[in-house]
């Protein structure tokens, strides 16, 4: 996984106006595309390197991601997020995401 390419398009979406639906919709497509290229180095991102903002902009996609991977890894990573920024965690429904993402693995996850 290409770190400066995710943060890029992570950049561009929180430059893109939220009412911009084709905008958002762009890089909503771009940041799950990226990050279900390799899921080995997403979930060392994921653990090592992601900011706190990157997990704000990644949680609104999260469930598309984990429906997309199907990677329980992934969901758990983002939920150690949670934990690790917990103060950007309260600025959203981090809860309702987790409960999102953890749905769309549906019963044929995988570890």
């Amino acid at each position: 996984m290409d770190v400066q390419k995710i943060r890029e398009v992570i950049r561009r979406r929180n430059e893109t106006h939220d009412e911009y639906d084709y905008g958002v919709e762009m890089c909503d497509k771009e940041e799950i595309q990226i990050l279900s290229e390799d899921i080995p180095s997403t979930i060392n991102y994921l653990q090592n390197q992601c900011t706190a903002d990157e997990f704000f902009w990644i949680s609104e996609i999260i469930d598309d991601l984990a429906a997309e991977t199907q990677s329980r890894e992934i969901v758990e990573c983002y939920k150690n997020l949670g934990k690790k920024y917990p103060d950007m965690a309260k600025t959203f429904n981090f809860s309702g995401c987790v409960k999102y993402a953890e749905a769309a693995l549906g019963e044929d996850a995988n570890v």
